[in-house]
């Protein structure tokens, strides 16, 4: 379980076949979240939760099944570009962002990026099969940084980056037309479930 608050990027540095799996190579901005990392925890890279299975040097290697990486962002991914990066939260953290599970529901589209103030307000499509889960003030995870959900439409939502998640997380690169992975909070999915099964 991760609670959205990445806690560095990483540089993509290598994706390899390995058999049934893929593995990704990965090096931290930060030195000092590859020491904290063990083989066997989980870690968020992009908001999906994978295993640390070898470190080298500053390095670290996780592997996705061959349905993760179809279902996710990371069949995009070129070695040089950057992720976000969270370690799985530890009984007694503070929870500061959302419950965030690290299983990406959706890779979803960028529509419009629009200066606000000292921020930016971003308009992604909401697919819909999901857009009973997306509220305004609600929480969405975006590359899994938990973000709060400023407006929605019948097919789009929209979220507001404040400079400090411009500059510790790799959504200050957003574009129009950029793909990121999207999951929404897993309390709406409960209440949108019992919801559809009271109807029937």
């Amino acid at each position: 379980m991760f609670s959205g608050l990445v806690q560095g990027t990483g540089k993509v540095q290598k994706l390899a076949e390995q058999g049934e799996t893929i593995e990704l190579t990965i090096a931290p901005t930060s030195p000092a979240l590859v020491e904290e990392l063990a083989i066997g925890d989980s870690v968020a890279v992009n908001g999906t939760c994978l295993t640390v299975v070898g470190q080298t040097g500053t390095l670290f290697h996780v592997t996705l099944m061959p349905q993760t990486f179809e279902k996710t962002t990371f069949k995009d991914l070129q070695p040089g570009d950057l992720v976000n990066l969270e370690r799985s939260l530890q009984v007694g953290d503070r929870l500061e962002g959302h419950i965030v599970t690290g299983h990406v529901d959706e890779v979803t589209v960028v529509k419009s990026v629009t200066p606000n103030e000292n921020a930016i307000e971003v308009r992604f499509a909401l697919p819909a099969r999901l857009a009973n889960q997306v509220v305004p003030q609600g929480s969405v995870a975006i590359n899994g940084v938990s973000l709060t959900v400023m407006d929605t439409g019948t097919d789009w939502f929209s979220v507001g980056l404040i400079p400090h998640t411009q500059t510790v997380t790799n959504l200050d690169d957003l574009r129009v037309g950029s793909r990121v992975n999207m999951e929404t909070d897993i309390l709406g999915k409960y209440v949108a479930a019992n919801l559809q099964k009271g109807a029937q």
